[in-house]
């Protein structure tokens, strides 16, 4: 089995087919993990799917991976959720590729919106950092209600209530596009030019 014959492509709507089988395997890690991870219903995944928010992973018509993405308080924050990969091809980096084509496509709709993500998964927190991610407080997230609702079908949405949303079992990370530095910044040489020429003027070293 090789990763190079499965496609992570960015959802079509023909893909909603796949959303109770998603539903399936998001439910299935939970219970393996024995941690907490929102309860989501067929037809919210297919409104993702046919909204142009998911990624999928297909080897030929078989699903093996998935992610979406959610916009809130009027697309300032996104969230990237749902990351699954079926566990029969897990350890392949399958669920790097998901993240990143998650990312971009995340980017691509919403490139001024702030990004962020709560988990328990400690794969995904690595994957996180590894692209730019941050820890941050619930508090440097979205406050909007509707999110957090969807928390409600956790096993550990006590915690959440108990401590009024500033803290539970996930861990909160947060990618901010300004605090990005350029890549190809027209600006770059010419700094260097005129840093190289005041070391010469001034004998710096």
């Amino acid at each position: 089995m090789s990763n190079k014959t499965i496609n992570v492509i960015f959802a079509e709507p023909e893909h909603a087919q796949y959303a109770e089988r998603i539903c399936t395997l998001i439910y299935e890690s939970a219970l393996q993990r024995g941690t907490g991870i929102a309860k989501r219903s067929p037809e919210y995944i297919a409104a993702k799917i046919t909204g142009g928010k998911a990624v999928v992973a297909l080897e030929g018509e078989k699903l093996v991976g998935f992610s979406y993405i959610e916009c809130w308080e009027h697309g300032d924050f996104v969230a990237t959720s749902g990351l699954i990969v079926d566990p029969e091809y897990r350890h392949m980096g399958l669920a790097e590729q998901i993240k990143r084509r998650t990312f971009e496509l995340a980017r691509r709709r919403f490139p001024y919106a702030k990004l962020f993500s709560i988990t328990t998964s400690l794969a995904v927190m690595k994957l996180n950092s590894r692209m730019g991610y941050m820890p941050v407080t619930f508090s440097e997230i979205t406050e909007d209600d509707e999110f957090w609702k969807g928390c409600e079908g956790c096993c550990n949405y006590d915690i959440l209530q108990r401590n009024n949303r500033r803290m539970c079992l996930c861990t909160g990370m947060l990618y901010d596009p300004a605090k990005e530095e350029p890549k190809h910044s027209r600006l770059k040489p010419y700094a260097m030019y005129l840093k190289n020429a005041f070391k010469k003027i001034f004998h710096l070293k």
